[in-house]
């Protein structure tokens, strides 16, 4: 079975459905790779048309998350954009431990896909030495995952990579907050241990009162029209501490009127003054 068509009528209810729970839009030219994501889940489904699965997805919040989980690209690696990792690590950790404050050190990976992003994060902060991890232990540092599929949250919780992934983490890091497995590597407990991870559509009511040291937001404004951009964007300002940082994707800028509220610190990288709320 070569799969059902798929209709230019249909392709666009799938994208105005996928833009209207997600606010991602979707170009005319990633029509096969709807069809081709999504037929396999008509098969599943036991349905013969597109026109069939789109009634489902109408009626069914569950098969809308599926949809989304389907759709949304989920390419990402350790220490990807090493240059935001050197930031971190050179730039803002020695901020994070010197100051008095007893407030925890919060970081946010806003869409963590499988978790690479938020474990080089935790490595970082980790460091190169078990002495040196001793100030990222226990309340100290607080990493939050997030990501708008659930499988990918799944996949941060269970911190498991297949071995081809092992070499993209540098030594020692490698060495010290990893464990081999039957199958590949584990994240240790201790860098495991820094993160929460949850289901988070960017667009909902965000869950913290509390604001963040640096928000890494990478390689997902590209999926979002003009309006939708200049409104995370904003939000992600106003969620970020005096003196915070905000990552983005090697192709991403900001766009709107945020950047006023933000100073370049290099390429992609920015920082909230320190005598902003």
């Amino acid at each position: 079975w070569g799969g059902a068509p798929l209709s230019d009528t249909e392709f666009r209810e799938i994208a105005a459905l996928l833009h209207q729970e997600a606010r991602i839009t979707l170009p005319p030219q990633k029509v096969t790779l709807v069809r081709s994501r999504l037929s396999r889940r008509l098969r599943e489904k036991g349905l013969k048309t597109f026109g069939d699965y789109i009634a489902l997805i109408r009626r069914d919040a569950d098969e809308r998350r599926q949809m989304i989980d389907l759709l949304t690209t989920n390419h990402t690696h350790f220490f990807r954009e090493q240059h935001h990792f050197n930031h971190l690590r050179n730039e803002m950790m020695p901020l994070w431990r010197d100051r008095k404050s007893h407030e925890p050190v919060r970081i946010w990976s806003s869409a963590s896909s499988s978790g690479e992003e938020v474990y080089t994060i935790a490595m970082t902060l980790l460091g190169q030495d078990v002495r040196e991890a001793q100030w990222a232990r226990g309340a100290n540092v607080q990493l939050f995952a997030t990501d708008i599929s659930t499988e990918m949250v799944a996949a941060v919780r269970r911190a498991e990579y297949p071995k081809s992934h092992h070499e993209q983490i540098p030594q020692p890091w490698r060495k010290l907050w990893t464990k081999d497995t039957r199958d590949g590597f584990a994240i240790a407990a201790e860098a495991r241990n820094l993160v929460t991870a949850s289901q988070l559509n960017l667009f909902d009511r965000w869950p913290w009162r509390h604001k963040f040291e640096a928000i890494f937001c990478r390689n997902v404004m590209i999926y979002f029209n003009e309006k939708a951009k200049a409104e995370l964007e904003m939000r992600l300002v106003a969620q970020l501490a005096p003196g915070g940082a905000l990552y983005m994707g090697h192709s991403e800028r900001m766009v709107s009127k945020a950047k006023e509220f933000m100073i370049p610190c290099g390429h992609t990288m920015y920082r909230k003054p320190e005598d902003r709320a």
